[in-house]
């Protein structure tokens, strides 16, 4: 009787939603290869229709998709093309969120309070996900929702290694927002040359969404160079008062530094009159025309994505991408 041999090698899928198809084409070329052809639509009612034009039977797929507004309509869609993958016997399936949705609801700031975090990891669960991958989520702790490998990526190397770029390391201040990124600022220091640190104090009404007021600085600043980090930029209200308060400290310049332009509202009009140098952000999310102004700068996140794809393709080492600060 003839030997049957079965097939060993694997496949390599990239998928994505509509939501960002330009960061998915960049990733997909960084990786050599091409975007996987998916039919999707809307019906009149608002639901949605996703079928892939080839099998994915047997393969790694890794199913991208971006949460801009509406971010509702995207995180459905993904979860749709999720459950149509697995239903195609795809042999994994990782999830690729850049901008992991719902990620400030991470836990209970008052009584009878969703945490919807942890709501969007059980449902990629539900729908078909065996792993997910996201960049610079907003707590660490989101990385425990999901019953499976999570794979956190950071844009600090990128952005850090920008602005190293642009200004010398001994005329810079790194600042974080507020005391509950001091960590982050941490890592941005030791990536800076070892850069001192400061922090504006702010108060938060829970029961007002995007309403933070910046009180004070703490830390030396005075004829510094401000490098203000933080994850995401929604309303620019924050982030706005805040360049304020280190410019009336005495602060020479202010470079804003985040990872995810959410951009709602009056943000890029915020942005573009608070007195800061430069806004540095990620491509994460997409930013249309009419949200860019004259000081924003926009690093591509492809890459770094692209590679920790290859890795968990290959049975590699994420971690190995962040010099083990992952």
């Amino acid at each position: 009787m003839d030997e049957i041999r079965l097939g060993t090698e694997k496949t390599l899928v990239i998928a994505s939603g509509r939501a960002h198809p330009e960061l998915a084409d960049e990733i997909a070329k960084e990786l050599g290869t091409e975007l996987l052809p998916i039919s999707a639509y809307d019906f009149a009612n608002g639901e949605i229709y996703v079928r892939s034009s080839e099998s994915v039977r047997g393969k790694d797929v890794f199913l991208l998709q971006s949460h801009p507004f509406p971010l509702n309509n995207w995180l459905m869609e993904q979860l749709i093309m999720i459950d149509s993958m697995k239903r195609a016997s795809a042999k994994r399936i990782t999830v690729v969120s850049p901008f992991y949705p719902y990620a400030r609801q991470d836990k209970k700031g008052r009584g009878r309070e969703p945490i919807s975090a942890r709501l969007v990891a059980d449902l990629y669960k539900a729908s078909g996900a065996d792993r997910i991958m996201s960049v610079d989520l907003h707590t660490d702790q989101i990385q425990g929702f999901f019953d499976g490998p999570v794979d956190h990526l950071f844009a600090i190397p990128l952005l850090a290694d920008y602005i190293r770029g642009t200004v010398a390391d001994d005329e810079v201040t790194v600042v974080s927002p507020d005391t509950g990124r001091v960590r982050v600022a941490e890592r941005w220091a030791e990536r800076l040359g070892g850069a001192p640190l400061a922090f504006v104090h702010k108060t938060r009404d829970l029961t007002q969404p995007n309403k933070a007021e910046s009180k004070q600085v703490v830390g030396e600043i005075e004829g510094r160079t401000c490098v203000l980090i933080d994850d995401m930029i929604d309303t620019g209200g924050t982030i706005a008062g805040a360049v304020k308060i280190l410019k009336d400290a005495g602060a020479k310049d202010v470079i804003i530094a985040a990872t995810h332009p959410v951009f709602s509202g009056p943000a890029a009009e915020r942005l573009a009159n608070s007195g800061a140098r430069e806004v540095v952000v990620t491509n994460t999310l997409p930013i249309p025309e009419e949200k860019r102004f004259e000081n924003l700068t926009v690093l591509s996140i492809a890459p770094i994505v692209a590679r920790a794809i290859k890795e968990v393709f290959t049975d590699g080492s994420v971690t190995s991408l962040f010099d083990g600060h992952a």
